[in-house]
């Protein structure tokens, strides 16, 4: 099936293309080619609404413009035009008009539709009789929250009566919120815990410099040149202490020798998006690491090639399980989501095997078989 050709004022399009454009607008009128210009130009959405329409006055001027006096004059007309006259005079006291009456209603509408539920004769005069207190119990076990608020709800669990004033027809009064005390603040000693981090104090398994102000810097590298050779520390909190982008370079090199050390928080803190793609690509030599934590940074968004480069490092991970960032683009966070998932599941099957190998050997040795593994 062929089609036609498409025509304009009877000849082909085709025949059109050697046409020159410019030698057909030499031979208009102005007239025309301001014609022509209201009918092809288009609608510019980048002037503004007040020179996109051609100007159609072609009067001449007056005199040139003078907006003060313009403003002047238009101020004297309006306060010499006289007002219209009203059709009934202002009186003080009398209804000028008709008085709105509002029409009289039959009885009371009904807003909502009764819907009819089928209940027992045992059930309906129990709810019958019920007092407000038992109806309100009643709620609170069949988790109807919508009937009660947060007091109702938890003396009717712990039954201790129902608080005075504080149903239906009572008034409603807002919770007094309750005083805890100040948390206080970290008495955490840096010096003594790098001290034992060099000393490779088996005792000292998490480590915890979370909102420690005034930390200098000399201290954060003391640390982590200690974590370096450390083999016990499992957990490392540096949350809200001021690092950089220099220290966090010296704890990724700290990071790639360490072979110990499970989770790693450094949220809060001032490090730069590239900061954070070398702190993250230091735990591909460190296979021991499992939780990283690094929101909250001086820059909130990360950006589309740093979100991409993390989540192609985060593949190339196979024991992280738990990654703490917050990522803008859905295919970074469902890419690391799933890798993350199946470390988890890779790590819960190893789990199972070396359970099962591990009670497959002790009842070999209860049996009183040697095993002799063989090199």
């Amino acid at each position: 099936m062929t089609t036609a050709p498409a025509k304009l004022y009877g000849k082909n399009l085709s025949e059109y293309d050697d046409l020159d454009v410019d030698q057909l607008l030499s031979q208009l009128s102005p007239e025309e080619i301001s014609i022509l210009a209201k009918e092809v130009d288009p609608d510019d959405n980048l002037l503004p609404p007040s020179e996109r329409c051609s100007y159609e006055c072609n009067k001449e001027a007056t005199g040139p413009l003078n907006r003060k006096k313009l403003i002047e004059h238009i101020n004297k007309q309006a306060l010499e035009t006289p007002d219209l006259p009203e059709l009934k005079p202002y009186v003080a006291g009398t209804i000028r008009g008709k008085k709105w009456i509002a029409p009289e209603t039959n009885g009371k509408t009904e807003h909502e539709d009764k819907i009819a539920i089928d209940i027992d004769d045992e059930y309906g005069d129990a709810l019958d009789g019920a007092s407000q207190e038992e109806i309100i119990d009643l709620a609170a076990i069949l988790g109807f929250h919508s009937m009660m608020n947060q007091d109702q709800y938890h003396a009717s669990l712990l039954n201790k009566g129902q608080p005075v004033g504080l149903g239906w027809d009572g008034v409603t009064k807002a919770t007094q919120p309750k005083v805890y005390p100040p948390e206080p603040p970290n008495q955490t000693d840096p010096e003594d815990s790098i001290k034992r981090v060099r000393d490779d104090d088996p005792k000292l398994l998490d480590l915890n410099w979370n909102n420690i102000k005034n930390i200098s810097d000399e201290k954060f590298e003391n640390l982590f040149i200690a974590l370096v050779e450390n083999t016990h520390l499992e957990t490392l909190s540096l949350v809200n202490v001021g690092l950089t982008d220099r220290l966090a370079g010296k704890l990724a090199e700290a990071l790639e020798k360490n072979c110990t050390l499970r989770v790693c928080n450094v949220e809060t803190n001032f490090i730069t998006p590239i900061g954070i793609v070398h702190l993250i690509k230091s735990l591909l030599k460190q296979r021991s690491l499992e939780e990283f934590r690094a929101t909250n940074q001086r820059s909130q968004v990360l950006g589309n090639k740093i979100e991409m480069e993390i989540t192609k490092l985060i593949e190339q991970n196979p024991t992280i399980l738990r990654l703490g960032l917050h990522l803008e683009y859905n295919d970074a966070r469902h890419r690391i989501a799933s890798h993350l998932q199946h470390n988890i599941d890779r790590n819960n099957r190893l789990g199972v095997q070396a359970k099962f190998k591990l009670a497959e050997t002790r009842r070999d040795n209860e049996s009183g078989f040697e095993i002799v593994s063989a090199e």
